[in-house]
């Protein structure tokens, strides 16, 4: 039996598609690359934008052919969209097998088990075909070979005017210490070298221990960088709210967790800022950050702006680009604002005109790419060490990708010479 899997949106939902597939792959499955050549197809979705609901919603759609040809094939749709859009999915895409939502994910297996398990008994009698071209040699949901996801926490206590987040994934539960270092451990165990420890707001995370003491997220990201065979220690996406003293310490203190920190500030307008309901300003955000680079001055800075947000004005966007050339970041993530039905910011009149709110994107985009390219000519000459990802391409420790000309084994620490740069990469030879 052969299973493909898809996952739309952030790095924590093709975490989520690794772990669904677990319960698949132990029941005899096996990953493929290409969907054609599935039993069984996983489809986790996203619906923090439209245009990633409207991605998985098109695909569950192109998916209707595959299925005709072979009914006792399976379509299982997962995820955030899933679980906004429930019971419509089943009704538009009859050849959808089961559909299970984001806030489900815990009880993945159980589900999965009791809805197809017949199915899957019927499948693994009928098929025997294993010619298929199988999926890469990393594990399903890791980023590489050597580059594992951690999920410490799922859903969010915020109420950000704009973000679906909380209504799809619910409300903050944390991963019991002891729990999270056991995965870290047994993915090292599996080669892995970077972990990635991931959550909506991570760094709120916090849980007691067996022992009754109250671990926090500096603790962990600590007890992780110990772990043996692990060389980095990277997390996404933390809150501004909950950088403090302890986690801009052991930022600075311990050299496993890198030289980078993705930081979303969404706005440079506290008008703007409070509407989105963010709880902080342009200049408490920007304190932190030199805080933090006071501290450990070798931390680059990457973000996320929205710009088009409802009732934004000239005067805001103007504050936007002033906090970005403040901040400097690295590079950028940017958004044009797309309402969320339900959320508050969904009920706001939308005032911005698109074609203001393109402008403005494409102004936003040539000032952040003009510092990300500034940044890595600055690089060249440089020496910098790179985690060998794939063979001769993967992360610097301030999160450029480098590739260099020797193919190697991944996993090692290598040190490469930079040479050049080529659109978001830069170009090295090892050392």
């Amino acid at each position: 039996m052969r299973l493909h899997v898809v996952s739309f949106g952030c790095q924590m939902s093709v975490a989520d598609g690794g772990e669904m597939a677990a319960p698949l792959l132990a029941r005899g499955f096996r990953a493929v690359a290409r969907p054609e050549d599935a039993d069984a197809i996983v489809l986790n979705t996203c619906t923090v934008r439209q245009h990633a609901e409207d991605k998985a919603l098109s695909l569950i759609g192109r998916l209707r052919p595959w299925k005709d040809a072979d009914p006792d094939r399976v379509l299982i749709v997962a995820g955030c969209a899933a679980e906004r859009l429930g019971g419509w999915i089943r009704t538009r895409f009859p050849h959808v097998d089961l559909v299970v939502g984001a806030k489900s994910i815990e009880d993945y297996p159980r589900v999965v088990e009791e809805a197809l398990a017949a199915r899957f008994d019927a499948l693994s009698e009928t098929r025997a075909a294993f010619g298929a071209e199988a999926a890469p040699e990393s594990p399903i949901g890791w980023t590489s070979s050597v580059v594992a996801p951690v999920t410490i926490m799922r859903g969010c206590n915020y109420s950000c005017s704009y973000c679906i987040v909380p209504a799809v994934r619910g409300r903050e539960t944390y991963r019991p210490y002891e729990t999270v270092m056991s995965e870290i451990r047994a993915k090292a165990a599996l080669g892995a070298r970077e972990i990635l420890l991931l959550g909506q707001t991570v760094n709120s995370w916090h849980a007691r221990g067996t022992d009754g003491r109250e671990r926090r997220f500096p603790e962990l990201l600590r007890a992780a960088a110990a772990v043996d065979g692990v060389a980095r220690v990277r997390f996404e996406s933390p809150h501004p709210f909950f950088v403090d003293d302890a986690l801009i310490a052991a930022l600075a203190e311990e050299p496993r967790t890198g030289d980078v920190v993705h930081m979303p500030v969404q706005s440079g307008s506290d008008r703007v800022l409070a509407l989105m309901r963010r709880n902080y300003t342009a200049d408490s955000f920007l304190g932190k950050i030199k805080r933090l680079q006071t501290a450990a001055p070798r931390i680059e800075v990457t973000t996320d702006i929205i710009v088009g947000f409802p009732s934004e004005t000239d005067d805001d966007f103007r504050r936007t680009l002033e906090l970005v050339e403040r901040l400097r970041p690295a590079s950028a993530y940017t958004f044009k604002y797309s309402p969320r039905a339900g959320t508050e910011s969904a009920g706001l009149p939308d005032d911005v005109p698109e074609a203001g709110t393109e402008e403005r994107l494409s102004r936003l985009n040539a000032l952040c790419d003009g510092l990300t390219e500034a940044a890595m000519r600055a690089r060249v000459g440089r020496d910098v060490e790179v985690l060998d990802e794939n063979g001769g391409y993967g992360r610097a420790r301030d999160g450029f990708r480098v590739k260099w000309g020797t193919p190697a084994e991944p996993g090692r620490l290598r040190t490469v010479r930079i040479t050049g740069t080529m659109k978001r990469t830069l170009l090295g030879e090892c050392q």
